[in-house]
């Protein structure tokens, strides 16, 4: 009986080992960062692009438009 808990005890002591190193490395954790980094900066530049369409869209591109109209107006 002393040897069937001697085996449980030990067979719990080393899964708790196992469970607490995995839990300290911390191998993988660039995968994670580097995904956030990839996901803020489509989501800040998207944004940004946003921004600048709104921005141009009403005072550079109707002029632009106007312009090229005149350009290749061959009648006059």
């Amino acid at each position: 009986m002393k040897k069937m808990i001697s085996k449980v005890t030990n067979k719990a002591n080393m899964l708790a080992i196992k469970a607490k190193m995995a839990l300290a490395n911390n191998h993988a954790e660039g995968f994670v960062d580097t995904a956030i980094k990839i996901l803020m900066a489509v989501v800040i530049g998207a944004l940004v692009l946003a921004g600048l369409y709104m921005l141009f869209d009403k005072t550079v591109l109707p002029t632009l438009v106007q312009r090229i109209k005149d350009m290749f107006n061959y009648a006059g």
